[in-house]
This record gives C-alpha cells, structure tokens and sequence, in this order.
C-alpha cells in the first residue's frame, strides 16, 4: 500500500513539469513585453538575455515555499493521506487553469491560484474530515470539538489575497504618475535630452533594478550567505546611494566613449532582473508543492510502522526550512527556459498585453462593453473640464509634451519599424515595476508578479495618451476582462480544487487516475485549439502588406493584392459549389463545417478591411490613386465573401430543422446554375492572375447571361408557388439562394472592374 503514496509523488512532480510549462508560458509576459514591446533588441537576444536571468534564478534559488507547506492550512492536524489528496487536487487543478487562460491568452497569477487551490483543497478536505469522523483536537490539554478553523490559516491566507489584490490599483495609478511625469520631462522626442540627463535617469533606473534583484531576486539563493543578506538590508541606504552615483558616473562616460543607447541597456537589464526574479521566487509556485509533498513522503517513510490514515503530519509545521536538491533546481531552470523559447502560448499571452499597451493604431484583439463606454465618456468630461480650469499656456505646454508627431515623422525618415511603445516607456514599466516589488517584498507584503507587472504597463499606456478616443474602448474593455480573469482565476482555482479533493475522498485513488486523464484531455484539446487558432492567425498574417524601410511600396500593393484577391475568391466559389453539394445531398455534418469556413473566411477578408487605413496612410503622396483602388477592391471582395454567410447559413438551419429539401427539378436549375458560376470565378481568377483584362467584356457579357438565367429561374419557382407545387420554406430558401447568388455576382463584376483600374494605375 505503501508503493501507492510513492506513485503519488512521482504524478505530483510529473505534474510539476507540466505546471512549470503552462506556468512559464503565462508570466513570460511579466519580463519579456517591456523589451520586446520597445523591440530594445531582436526577439532571440532578449529571449537569450532573459533564459539566462530564469536560470541563475532557479539554480541559485532554495525553491521553498512555506505557503504550499503551512501558509494556508494547519498540518498538524492532517493525516499523510489527507494531505496527498490536498497536494494532488492543487497540481491538476493547477494545471488544468493555468493551460485555459494561456490558450485563451490571458495573464494570470501563478501565486492567486496557488492560494485559492490550496485553499479549496483543504476545505474540502476539512470537511470531509468533519463530516465523517467529527474529530477532536487537543489544544494546550484540552479536547475541543474541531472546526475548519482549526484547519485553515485563515488570517495568512486573507492577508495573502487583500496584498495581491490592492496591489492592482497601486500598480495602476503608480505607472500613471511615473510615466506623465517622466513624459513631461522628456517628450517623445527624447533624445536630445538624453544628451544631458540620460545617465542620471539611467543612474536612478539600473540602481533601482539592481535592489530589485538584491531583495527580491537574491534574499533566496542558495550563494548568499546570512551575514550577507543582513548586510544588506541593513545597508540599504548606502547601496542605494553609492549606486546611483557610480552608476551615473560610468553611463555618462560610457556614452561620451562609446555613446551607447542608455535606455537600451536600462531596458535589457531590467529583463534579466525580473527573470531572475521571476525564476527564482514564482518557481516556487510550481515546484513548492511536490517539494512539500516529497517532504511529506519522507516524513511517513521514516516513520516506524506508520499509517496513512493515523498520521499527523506535525513535521510539516515544526520543519521550517527544507533544502532542494540543486538536480532539481537545475532540471526546472532547464524546463523554464525551454518552454520560454518553444511555447507559442507564450507569445500568445505576450500579444495580449502588448496590444492593449500600443502606441498605434491598429485592430483591437477585445470588443466594447458598457462599462468602458462610460468610463471613456466620464473622462472626456474631466478632460474637458481640465481644459477649461487650466490656464492655456499650461495646458498647451502639457499638451505638446504628449505630442509623438515630430518623433514619428523622425522614425519614418530613417526608416524604423515603429515598436509597440518607445523605450522610455519601457523604462518606466521595468524601473516601476522592480520598485513595487521590491518594496513590498522588504516590507514581507505579498503581491503578485503578473498583476504588478501588467497594471504599471497599463497606467503608463495610459498616462502615455495610448488609450486615444479611437481605440480607448477596446483597451480598457480589455484591461476589464483581464481583470475580470484574475477574480475568475481565484474562483475557478478555489472550486476546481474542491471538487477534486471530494471527488478523490469519495471515490478513492481511483478517481486520481480519472482526473488526470480528464487533466491530460484538457491539455490536448487546448493544445489542438491553440494549433487551429495560430492557423487562423497565420492566414490572416499572411493578408498583410510587406513594409519596406517602414513604407508601403505600391508594387508591393498590387502583388499582395492580387494574390489576396484570388484566394479569397478561390474559397468563395469552393465554398458556394460545396454549399449546394452538401445541401443536395442532405449532408447536415458537411455543411455545418462549411458554414465555419464561410466564417473564417468573412474573418480573413474582415481582417482586409481592417488593413485598409495604415496600408493607405503609409502610402506616398503620389500614390493616392493606388490607395482608392485599393480600398474598392478589398470593399468588394469583402461584399462578395460576405454573400456566402446568406447561402450557407440558411441551408445548414433548414437541414438541422429537418425541412425538405428541393425537388429534383430546382437542383437540376441550381447545378446547372452552379456550372456556370464556377467557369465564371475561373475566368475571373485567370483574368486578375494574368494581368489582361481584354476579355472583360466577353465576361460581363456572361454575367449578364448569368442575370438573365437566375431572372428566369425566380419566375420559374414563382409559377411552382402559384400551382402550389413548393412550400413555403423551400420557396423562401430557393429564391435567397438566388438573390444573394446574384449579389454575390455583381460585387465580383464591380471587384474585377476595380482591379483592372488598379493595374492600368500601376502601369
């Protein structure tokens, strides 16, 4: 019986692995999105600079975490088995959570879900233990009926939750304040300044990143000694001060020498803190509890005829410090850093946040809600408000400093990529970040990384006027549904765990082997919903013009546009044949994936459209009559994709509901009908291919033939109706299929007429 416990422990540090895969590719976001973001370096050299911050962080990390072994419940009064079913409902919980908000690309605390899972576990074990046995506890030689009070650390783990928590709206208005004030001083044209006062911004910045990773990073590891680590906090002061100076000193002269990029080297070395940060404290958060499982093993092995059911687990609460091995340290910094190169997860949840904290314009990943439409509207009242108190000449002076015209006019001219935000906000977002942390973690306040980190990128977004009247909506839409996330995570984490751990105490070990299957299926179907999503993701990617020293060149227009055109109507004449195929044949599984595909379809095109106004703008002055055309082809060609939404649609309803379908006289019409369109795409598709529209005519000549047809088949089906020879339904159905079929016609005409303008333009 005893091999049972040991399997356990072997699952929990399997989990672990999995935990650390799923847990990395969530907070990569915490230390990669400031670099990437500002685009401070190529993405594979801040990967590089990061995997090396998470591998000195798990190494030299002791991996422990009181919180898995008695921040939350009371050991002492568990038995070993109960505490292996509260261990083994937290990590596939764990698992499970962590792996639905990463494909759905939302951040979330790693340490929030940890709490609330040992939380819900432990209650449900309590309870169960309650319910079933009524125990009594022995308490200074008193025998006392036992409560879930008795089991629950209730006033650590609140004051855990109300830290993170109120954490969030510090982080927030802190980013705000940093940021417009930083901002005022600098402007967007900042380098100039930086001439005279980058290296004591960079002095002021490094030195606050480098106590960052005194307290926060290294308070932990394993080289530091504790006349060290008490040096430290008692010399805080000085290493503060003297650092601020040496390190203004060496910039100032490293850029006089060398003129190096101050904000660049800040940003990097930001990167590498938090990573070694990140790895060397949140690893706990994955590992803490298979350690304090295996800690738990050891205990019930070294104990003489030991029952799992008898023994409390006291050692657990008298054992206050528990070294890691280093092979175990090393094979999670090993896992941590792969993950954070090979995880397309990651870069799932990066896009998240980076999309709701960019500078420009451009398609918004989250949609608008009634909260946001009335915060917007609260603060355009307050802006306008401001701007009637204050004297013009400040409010003027104020609103240059936020004027990024000149700084984009001076990117353009030398041909950068613009980033997503400019390195002095990526700056303030590590350098504000590194000090939140910090001094809460020297003042022993819990926080939470993600939601520090995530909330400072927002304020500063803000305060730096990302958030303008086009997109403000969308992004604070966004930041609400995130934040809605982290409340979700807490009460998804708490009842999973509750369940599982019922689940486990009624049914017995067995229902382990269930729930892991149920864990590993999760896992996949995320996994294979992921892959379809990022295929999606990649058509549309591939809808999008290639820029050449930050411009649009119009060749590249005319070539991207004219493979676009013809995909796109390559799926609209296959989805149309394949429509009324599967209809035909009464095919309700066929044309239900159809009518998806005619979904992804409108999306890609949607996704076009969208591209319409920085492809436009981007283009130069003599190109004006490039970009009409432009825009009237996509139009178009989005109309025409758009017309297979009324065909599909209501073919796959009339199936599901089990309606008959057409007579074999009005399929004879339809194939003879849907012949005919498919030789016109193909002459259509062969015409903008090859560039010759000489036999336009001859091809409008067919489509007026086409017209003329689906006229007779109307007046055809009209006469069935008189002589009551079709119902209604069907009638309905037929006579839509015709009316879009011909709308679906006469966009292509207008499309191909469009194109041929575009390339009598372009030659």
């Amino acid at each position: 019986m005893d091999n049972i416990y040991l399997i356990l422990v072997f699952i929990l540090f399997m989990l672990a692995i999995s935990d650390l895969v799923v847990g990395v590719a969530n907070d990569a976001v915490n230390f990669l999105n400031s670099a990437v973001g500002s685009k401070a370096a190529s993405y594979r050299t801040i990967l590089f600079i990061a995997s090396i911050g998470i591998f000195l962080g798990a190494t030299f990390s002791t991996g422990m975490m009181e919180v898995a072994r008695n921040g939350i419940f009371n050991p002492q009064y568990f038995y070993f088995k109960e505490i292996m079913i509260i261990f083994i409902a937290v990590m596939i919980t764990d698992v499970i959570l962590l792996d639905a908000f990463n494909s759905l690309g939302l951040p979330t605390s790693t340490t929030v879900s940890l709490v609330s899972e040992l939380m819900g576990a432990a209650v449900a074990v309590s309870i169960y233990k309650i319910a079933t046995s009524n125990p009594h506890i022995i308490d200074n030689g008193i025998e006392r009926l036992a409560t879930i009070g008795d089991y629950i650390n209730t006033a650590k783990s609140l004051g855990i939750i109300t830290g993170i928590l109120s954490s969030v709206v510090i982080a927030f208005t802190t980013g705000v304040i940093i940021q417009f004030i930083i901002r005022t001083i600098f402007t967007f044209n900042y380098e100039p300044k930086l001439k005279y006062m980058g290296s004591l911004l960079g002095g002021v910045a490094i030195t606050t990143i480098t106590y960052f990773l005194l307290i926060k990073g290294a308070k932990d590891a394993v080289f530091m000694s504790p006349e060290a680590k008490a040096w430290i906090k008692e010399n805080s002061g000085l290493i503060i001060a003297y650092s601020i100076i040496a390190w203004t000193i060496l910039l100032q002269i490293l850029t006089w020498l060398f003129r190096i990029n101050i904000l660049k080297m800040v940003v990097l070395t930001g990167t590498f803190a938090l990573a070694m940060a990140f790895a060397g404290n949140d690893l706990v958060n994955f590992i803490g509890v298979p350690i304090a499982g295996f800690s738990s093993y050891e205990i019930f092995s070294a104990t003489p005829n030991a029952d799992a059911t008898t023994l409390l687990m006291t050692g657990m609460a008298a054992d206050k410090s528990v070294t890691v091995p280093s092979y175990m340290l090393f094979i999670a910094g090993a896992v941590m850093v792969l993950t954070l190169w090979f995880s397309k997860k990651a870069k799932n949840v990066t896009k998240t946040e980076l999309s709701l904290s960019r500078q420009n314009e451009g398609e918004e990943r989250f949609g608008s809600s009634f909260l946001a439409r009335n915060l917007v509207r609260s603060v355009l009242r307050l802006t306008n408000t401001a701007e009637r108190v204050l004297p013009k000449r400040v409010y003027a002076f104020l609103a240059s400093r936020f004027d990024g015209t000149e700084a984009e006019a001076k990117r353009k001219a030398q041909g950068h990529e613009a980033p997503h935000f400019d390195m002095l906000r990526a700056t303030v977002n590590l350098v504000t970040s590194s000090m939140l942390i910090a001094l809460a973690t020297s003042h022993k306040l819990p926080l939470s990384t993600t939601y520090v980190t995530f909330m400072v990128a927002m304020g500063s977004s803000l305060a730096d006027r990302s958030w303008g009247r086009e997109s403000a909506v969308y992004r604070i839409t966004g930041v609400l549904s995130v934040i809605g996330g982290w409340f979700f995570t807490a009460f998804s984490a708490f009842t999973g765990a509750f369940v599982f751990a019922m689940l486990i105490n009624w049914l017995g070990w067995s229902a382990v082997i269930g729930l892991l299957a149920l864990a590993i299926y999760f896992v996949y179907h995320t996994h294979v919903l992921n892959k379809r999503k990022q295929a999606r993701e990649a058509t549309v990617d591939s809808f999008e013009i290639e820029e050449v020293n930050g411009e649009i060149l119009p060749e590249k227009i005319f070539d991207r546009c004219k493979v676009n055109v013809i995909d796109v109507l390559k799926g609209v004449s296959d989805l149309y044949h394949r429509s009324l195929t599967s209809f035909e044949d009464e095919d309700r599984r066929a044309l239900k994936q159809i009518t998806k595909e005619v979904a992804e379809l409108n999306a890609n095109t949607k996704q076009m459209r969208h591209n319409i106004y920085p492809t436009v703008r981007k283009l130069q002055e003599g190109s004006i009559d490039s970009g009409l055309f432009y825009v009237q082809v996509i139009d178009y060609l989005r109309e025409s994709a758009h017309c297979l939404t009324y065909i599909s649609t209501p073919c796959f309803e009339h199936l599901d509901n089990n309606h008959k379908v057409f007579m074999p006289e009005q399929f004879e019409d339809l194939n003879e009908l849907k012949a005919n369109i498919s030789d016109f795409f193909e002459q259509t598709m062969a015409m903008i291919g090859q560039n010759n529209f000489k036999e336009l005519d001859n091809l409008q000549h067919l489509q007026g033939q086409l017209m003329e047809h689906m006229r007779l088949l109307r007046k055809k089906q009209l006469k069935r109706i008189k002589k009551e020879k079709a119902g209604t339904r069907m009638s309905l159905l037929y006579l839509n299929i015709l009316h879009e079929t011909q709308n679906m016609l006469l966009h292509v005409g207008n499309l191909l007429k469009a194109q041929r303008d575009f390339v009598k333009f372009q030659s």
